[in-house]
């Protein structure tokens, strides 16, 4: 991610520079059957992926016996990462980008459509790699 120190983006409130921008969230009350849906949960991600600006360059999830999803979407900017635990119909996102250009919020709003969450929560939404 060479490119990435070419340009400090975002001014950090304790003074210095950041390399990325880093967004965990959490979906509530999900429909369980996205959640339990491997192949449509990768595919979600890739969409939300690409629907925010990222470029992807793979991906690769796994489920998980009896039931969960852990899954990441490698970008040219950096990643997206989901954990699902369909017995509490929750899913945990994390999305890291050094990218200017990534639309997190369309993301966030992509994979909410998807997931059919009730309730989503931004844990947190902080500047990385911080100069």
């Amino acid at each position: 991610m060479s490119h990435s120190r070419k340009k400090l983006k975002e001014r950090h409130a304790a003074g210095g520079l950041t390399l990325g921008r880093q967004l965990t969230i959490d979906y509530y009350n999900c429909r369980k059957e996205a959640l339990g849906d491997c192949d449509a949960l990768e595919k979600a991600f890739v969409d939300a992926a690409r629907s925010s600006g990222a470029t992807v360059i793979s991906s690769s999830f796994h489920a998980f016996n009896p039931q969960g999803v852990s899954g990441v979407v490698i970008i040219a900017e950096s990643h997206f990462t989901v954990h699902v635990w369909p017995e509490h119909r929750y899913a945990a996102v994390d999305i890291f980008s050094c990218g200017e250009h990534i639309d997190m919020e369309r993301a966030k709003k992509t994979l909410q459509e998807f997931l059919g969450a009730g309730k989503v929560v931004v844990s947190s939404d902080m500047g990385r790699g911080i100069f």
